[in-house]
This record gives structure tokens, C-alpha cells and sequence, in this order.
């Protein structure tokens, strides 16, 4: 495939059409120019949404001064700002603890840490990596994702609610708008993952939701039920789809939501949802102008924008969390002891069955004969050596590990890149489950081929799988492409899957103590209870439980 520069989409959606000619642009870009950094400005105006709501009494996630409030979206210029805080509370370190630090950590500790694939020679995490938090209220692990995604909701809310009074022109504030729904449907699909019943388990959506706040509003409110979420994620992304083409703007920086955005969430909702026809068509629509990448941009290191990124969280020297950032926890060249010490490795299972003619096999170090520790995986002096010769830019005093990953790197020490959540990639395995499951297996068949053999990821790979080898041939490539980025555990959730790991003793590389085996119906049904916090404040709700009155 060929290679394209990725600079153009960190800046330029190739949608990009007269937005660049509107008078917000040029009045945001005057702001911009200043930057590859949020500008300070929108710390000044939006620090009460960041650091309001910190207190013990986090319920009120409306900002807490109400005095500034006129300033904030007094103009489409300044709500323009707004989003882009929004964007910036993505990777913002919360609750005073280094490994809070916003998306990166939902990534880490609730999709790779617990799931099937991702290794690291952490006993210490046993709990959090056994999924052993999730009945546990008063748990920080159960307590935080709630509080991050609703400190976003709460603030996307107040964008919603005042921007239609804004200085401006009326395409501006629409498009402004369909930013501020896309952040709140995000933030309500990644809550109903993690605090909701799988959709196969919910009577289709008779269990227990989220809170749907959708307003300024705080106070008791009962959970809705599942189904009333997912419309509650449809309808905004409904709405956010019909502003985003009427205002006809596009955005600027691959970390601002757009409509490609939009579709894509759209599609992970939906096939969360087990709504396959939906999920297919959306994802065909979110990667559309989002081509897949090169194989050497695929090598490169998964920190700045390549042409399939579709949404993604900006990175740079001057906007890092230094040591608490989700790269300062995974990059293999990062100086951080998060890295050095405990490498984050693929499973051996996993590796094992990854073909030898695929690229993707090459972003983990092979043990070959070399010799490793058979309880740990710690590597030999002579496969160390080998790493630090395949990669040089490992740090000097780093272990290595057998099957250690070297897909994430980081741009700058110790821990500095673009966080990526959307790729073309996965766009393409949703479009390829949704087609198996709508009994189209051409369909999936020719998702599976266009991804990974016209890629060149693998070009001998002929998918010619059927049946529930289909499926599983499905669920395998989404283990492998997507590794590290976060979806492990939330696809073996949804799926109604088994946690399976070995330990090296039964053929696999877990610490014995991590070498767990669970069901779908174990761990509270893989359910995060309603944290504590949340209960002790809205007398609507009781430990989960949707309100009796």
C-alpha cells in the first residue's frame, strides 16, 4: 500500500470541505497556530470543568463557577475551546494517583490488564488482572471509570446546553454541538460496557442501565434500563450525525470528533448491541477517506495519526503526563519502571498462532531457541541481546521478556505520543462479525481478506473459513490486530467468552497467579457494580438496582 503522510491526518480530515473557509476556522487556527498543545487558554476558561468536580461529593459535575459559564460560550470561538478541553480531559490525570489518567487508563487496567492476551510480570495486580474489583463498591478500580466518563458527560452537557445561544454562525454552533454529542455518546457506551450486562444476558435490555444524565440537572436519578441507554447512544449520535452535515464544517485535528467519529462509535455501540445490521453500516461509514495504513506505518509505533486513525487524543513533550501517561505503562522504549521492569507482552498462545508470513507477528520478540525464565519469561543475556539489536531504542536499562511487544512505542521520553481509539481496522472486523452473524459469510469472508491479505499485512492469507470456524477466525484477528489497544476484555465480555490462561507449566506465559480460568457467569456476570460513591449520593438508585419507586 502506499505510504502517506501522516502530519496530514493529525491536522486535516480528508473530508475536510469549506470548514477551512469559515470564520471559525480562522479564529480557532489564530488560537492553534500557538499550538501542538491545548492552548492555556482553555484551562483558564475551563478549569471548572476539570478540577470542579474533584471533591467527595463528585455528583455535581456541572462546572462550579457559575460566573464563568457567560464567558465559556459567550462565542463559537470560546465553545470551540471548550470542546477542546474536552478533548484534553481524555488524558488528564484524575484522583490524584499516577495511574489515573483518563482514556489511557480504561485502556490499561479495563480492556488489556484483564483480559486473555496481554501479559506482565505484575502478581502484585493479581486482583485487578483477575477481575476480582468487580463487586467491590468502594474499590477506586470500580469507582473510576464511572467518575471519569461522567466528569466528560457532565461537562459535555454543559456544552450542549448553552451552545445554542452562542456569538456565531449557526454552522459553527451545530457543529460545535455534534462534538459535544458525540463526546456524551462515547462516554454512555463505554459506561454500559463496563457497568451494564452483556446484551445476549439483558431479556434485550430489560436489565439495568446507567444514569442518563443528558442535562444541567443533579440530584437523584434512577438507572435507566440497558435499552433505554443504547437509544439514549443512538439518539445522540442520530442528532450528532444530522448537525455534523448540516453545519458542513469538518474538523481540523484528528483529536476533535467529526462525522467519521460519530459513525464509528455508532458502529462499536451497535455491535455491542448485537444490532448487526446497524453496526455494519456504520462502520463502512466510518472508515470511508480513512484508508488502512502502510505496513511501515504499521511498524512505526501506533503514536501519531497514520491515514486510518480515526479519532485519537493529542500527544506532545509540552502536553504530557510524563510518567503517569498510558505510553509511560506500554511503550517498550519508554525510561518509565512501569516499562523497563515489567515489559508488556503478548500471550504465547496467541503468538503461536499467528502466521509466519504476517507483519503483525513481527511486533513481539520470538524466543526461539533462546533461553528465558520458565516461571517469569525474563530473558537470557543472549535474548536480551537480540532485542536490544532488533530494537536499539530500547532504554538502556530495560528487561526483556519473551513476547514482549514492540507494536507501541512512544514518540518522546518518557511517555509521549497520540493515543489512537478509532482505527479503519477495527471498522473492518465489526463490518466482518456483523456480516457472519447476518448469515452473510461472504461478506465476512471478504472484510477479513480486504483487511489483512490487501493490506499486505498478510499477503498469503486467503480467509476461506465457514461456520463457527468463520467466528472464531473473526475473534482471532480482532485478538491480533487490535492487541494492546485496550478492547481484550471488553470483546470476551460481549461475546460471552471465558477467561483461559496457562501458566508456562500447561503451555502458555502467565504467572501461575494469573493463570486464572473464568466464565461468562463468574465475576458478578463481568459486571462493574455501581460504585459507592455513586449510591450513597442518589437515594434513586441502590447498589445497581433500578428504583422500585
Amino acid at each position: 500500500m502506499e505510504s502517506m503522510d501522516p502530519k496530514k491526518y493529525n491536522r486535516v480530515s480528508p473530508l475536510g470541505k469549506r470548514y477551512a473557509n469559515s470564520t471559525l476556522y480562522h479564529k480557532r487556527i489564530n488560537n492553534l497556530s500557538k499550538m501542538k498543545k491545548i492552548n492555556l487558554y482553555i484551562w483558564l476558561v475551563f478549569i471548572v470543568f476539570i478540577l470542579g468536580a474533584c471533591a467527595e461529593d463528585y455528583l455535581d459535575t456541572r462546572p462550579t463557577a457559575d460566573t464563568a459559564t457567560s464567558t465559556v460560550f459567550e462565542t463559537t470561538e470560546n465553545a470551540a475551546l471548550a470542546i477542546n478541553g474536552l478533548n484534553k480531559m481524555m488524558t488528564t490525570q484524575y484522583l490524584g494517583s499516577q495511574g489515573f489518567n483518563g482514556e489511557g487508563t480504561i485502556k490499561m487496567y479495563f480492556g488489556n490488564y484483564p483480559g486473555n492476551h496481554f501479559y506482565v510480570n505484575l502478581s502484585g495486580w493479581s486482583n485487578v488482572i483477575n477481575g476480582n474489583y468487580h463487586d467491590n463498591t468502594s474499590s477506586t478500580y470500580d469507582y473510576y471509570p464511572w467518575y471519569y466518563y461522567y466528569k466528560l458527560i457532565g461537562n459535555a452537557n454543559s456544552i450542549i446546553e448553552y451552545i445554542d445561544d452562542a456569538e456565531g454562525a449557526e454552522a459553527d454552533r451545530q457543529f460545535i454541538k455534534a462534538q459535544a454529542l458525540t463526546h456524551r455518546a462515547y462516554s454512555f457506551l463505554m459506561l454500559a460496557q463496563l457497568y451494564c450486562k452483556r446484551w445476549m444476558d439483558s431479556q434485550n435490555g430489560a436489565t439495568d442501565g446507567i444514569v442518563l444524565r443528558t442535562d444541567l440537572s443533579i440530584g437523584d436519578m434512577a438507572l435507566s434500563t440497558l435499552a433505554e441507554t443504547y437509544k439514549r447512544i443512538y439518539d445522540d449520535l442520530d442528532e450528532a450525525i444530522s448537525l455534523y452535515t448540516a453545519s458542513g464544517n469538518t474538523r481540523e485535528f484528528n483529536y476533535d470528533p467529526d462525522i467519521n467519529v460519530a459513525y464509528a462509535i455508532y458502529a462499536r455501540a451497535a455491535i455491542t448491541r448485537q444490532d448487526y445490521g446497524t453496526a455494519g453500516t456504520m462502520a463502512a461509514k466510518a472508515r470511508d477517506g480513512y484508508p488502512l495504513m502502510s505496513n511501515s506505518d504499521y511498524k512505526a509505533g501506533f503514536y501519531t495519526p497514520t491515514t486510518e486513525w480515526i479519532w485519537s487524543s493529542y500527544g506532545a513533550p509540552d502536553e504530557t503526563l510524563y510518567y503517569y501517561s498510558y505510553f509511560a505503562y506500554i511503550a517498550y522504549n519508554s525510561n518509565a519502571s512501569n516499562v523497563r521492569n515489567y515489559p508488556k507482552c503478548i500471550s504465547k498462545e496467541l503468538y503461536d498462532k499467528i502466521p509466519g508470513t504476517d507483519i503483525r507477528k513481527e511486533m513481539f520478540l520470538d524466543p526461539e531457541d533462546y533461553s528465558y525464565s520458565s516461571t517469569t519469561g525474563q530473558a537470557g543475556n543472549a535474548l536480551k541481546a537480540v532485542a536490544f539489536e532488533k530494537y536499539p531504542d530500547l532504554y538502556s536499562t530495560a528487561k526483556a521478556f519473551a513476547y514482549m511487544q514492540f507494536k507501541i512505542k512512544a514518540e518522546d521520553l518518557p511517555g509521549v505520543g497520540n493515543l489512537n481509539h478509532f482505527r479503519s481496522s477495527e471498522m473492518y472486523l465489526i463490518e466482518a462479525e456483523a456480516a457472519y452473524f447476518s448469515e452473510n459469510e461472504n461478506g465476512a469472508r471478504n472484510a477479513l481478506n480486504a483487511l489483512i491479505r490487501d493490506s499486505e499485512r498478510d499477503p498469503s492469507y486467503e480467509c476461506t473459513a465457514a461456520g463457527d470456524n468463520l467466528l472464531e477466525e473473526i475473534k482471532f484477528y480482532r485478538a491480533v490486530e487490535l492487541w494492546g489497544e485496550g478492547f481484550d476484555w471488553f470483546d470476551l465480555k460481549r461475546w460471552g467468552d471465558s477467561i483461559d490462561r496457562k501458566s508456562y507449566d500447561d503451555g502458555g506465559n502467565f504467572l501461575s497467579v494469573l493463570a486464572v480460568t473464568y466464565g461468562p457467569a463468574d465475576r458478578n456476570e463481568w459486571t462493574w457494580k455501581i460504585p459507592l460513591k455513586e449510591t450513597e449520593y442518589n437515594d434513586a438508585i441502590n447498589n445497581g438496582s433500578i428504583s422500585e419507586e
